[in-house]
């Protein structure tokens, strides 16, 4: 009996992951056109968006480009990024159980980066139905950049927050205030090297203590959260 011819290799309608688009070269070169070739630092793609680094000095610039010339009329979101990686504390120092292991030295997504801080953003074209994300790099000690308000109204609340929780000022911002923390707060909560003061005093879960009852003298061991707590079922004996 003959032998029967193999099959035919699966063929996959899928693109590979880096294949050309040719929106993002559009969108692309539009952006060297209004803002010249040296305001685009660095480009990437990444799950199906375009991401563009500009330079900071034309951070206003390119969020006029995307809402005018590439029609982006929504502005998803504003936030920052720092790229210092985590500090360590005891035990964690030697072994890190997260999955991926977080990196030790700095390491940059997308576009890249030439340092800790960037700021960056998400807009959409609700009429094209493609998106554009845009970053630019900040000053490591005196973080800023131009706010998007006079463009994107909605960047207010977003600005406010990232100059909260990251430190990151907005120039041109009709009015910086906390969001969330009160105004004596000390610190950036979303910076790296915020101290986690919960996991340095009480180390999680953490440890309770538990009061000795009368006739038992000194106070019982501490015990891990959790143990021994009643379900609240049955009668107390």
């Amino acid at each position: 009996m003959a032998d029967e011819p193999a099959p035919p290799p699966d063929e996959s309608t899928d693109e590979p992951a880096d294949a050309p688009n040719p929106d993002h070269d559009a969108m692309l070169d539009t952006m060297r056109d209004r803002l010249g070739a040296d305001a685009v630092v660095e480009h990437a793609a990444a799950f199906g968006d375009l991401i563009v680094r500009v330079a900071p000095e034309r951070w206003l610039d390119a969020a006029n480009v995307a809402a005018t010339d590439l029609d982006c009329d929504f502005l998803s979101f504003i936030s920052g990024l720092d790229w210092e990686p985590a500090p360590r504390e005891g035990d964690e120092a030697g072994g890190d159980t997260s999955s991926p292991v977080q990196p030790t030295e700095r390491t940059y997504g997308a576009a890249g980066s030439t340092g800790r801080f960037q700021v960056f953003a998400h807009v959409e074209s609700t009429r094209r139905r493609r998106g554009l994300t845009l970053k630019t790099d900040v000053d490591e000690h005196a973080p800023s950049v131009a706010s998007w308000v006079s463009v994107y109204p909605g960047a207010d609340w977003h600005e406010r927050e990232c100059w909260e929780m990251f430190g990151i000022g907005f120039d041109g911002h009709p009015s910086l205030r906390h969001l969330y923390l009160p105004s004596e707060f000390e610190g950036h909560p979303l910076r790296k090297d915020f101290p986690l003061l919960a996991r340095v005093v009480k180390p999680w879960p953490g440890l309770v203590d538990v009061e000795a009852m009368p006739d038992e003298g000194d106070a019982a061991p501490a015990v891990e959260a959790g143990e021994g707590e009643s379900d609240g079922g049955g009668d107390a004996s």
